[in-house]
């Protein structure tokens, strides 16, 4: 599904140019659930967004399901992020003046889904991740672990074959951290790609990979046990 070759990733830092991502080569394979781990400043971020198209790198080749992204226009990446990526962030940036259902149904609209259809698949998103009774609630009317799981029930109500998370579960308390994990575990058991990062050594002995970072490189690719 991914195929990261040779990815470099400069930064100019005054004077000095600092790379964040130095010949990456990683594959990740539909279904997998991966984390991706390392100290501050070792490339993890810079990693996501080069998976998410949120930045491109320097040189090297990232190809998604087959397609060289690298070579795309920013349409044309937008419209991939848009029905191939889901995003899940530490802080959920959810609209505020927005309801759960209409915090889901935004990308919705934005693609141009029908009402009737965008109505259907926002109740049906909701209560796959155990919301349904909290569709009218704002987000001040949440506690952080649904907050997360309405930015979770956003991030794939387009249906995408990948999510990227990045510390998903970081603002929030242990009992509502082990709420969403396991809800983004579902999706996993359902047939989606999980890539994660994530500083918590526990997160990541549950996924089934993990990978290593340190000074913008991948130090390691490890299995972990069943």
């Amino acid at each position: 599904m991914i195929a990261l070759v040779q990815i470099t990733r400069i930064f100019q830092v005054g004077d000095a140019r600092v790379k964040a991502l130095d010949d990456v080569q990683l594959n990740i394979t539909a279904g997998e659930y991966v984390s991706i781990m390392g100290p501050s400043g070792s490339g993890k971020s810079t990693l996501l967004n080069i998976l998410g198209l949120l930045d491109r790198p320097d040189s090297g080749v990232y190809q998604l399901e087959g397609v060289d992204t690298t070579d795309l226009t920013d349409r044309q990446q937008a419209h991939v992020r848009r029905h191939k990526i889901g995003f899940i962030f530490q802080f959920f940036h959810l609209i505020p003046r927005l309801t759960a259902a209409e915090n889901v149904e935004l990308p919705l609209t934005l693609a141009g889904v029908e009402a009737r259809e965008r109505k259907q698949r926002v109740a049906d998103t909701l209560g796959r991740v155990g919301l349904q009774e909290r569709a009218r609630h704002r987000p001040d009317q949440l506690s952080g672990g649904q907050r997360q799981r309405v930015a979770i029930a956003r991030a794939i109500v387009m249906q995408p074959p990948m999510i990227l998370a990045d510390e998903p579960t970081g603002n929030l308390d242990r009992a509502s951290g082990l709420e969403v994990i396991q809800t983004i575990e579902d999706l996993n058991r359902e047939g989606m790609t999980i890539v994660m990062v994530t500083h918590d050594p526990a997160l990541g002995r549950r996924t089934a990979r993990q990978v290593r970072m340190a000074d913008g490189r991948v130090m390691s690719d490890e299995r972990n046990p069943p």
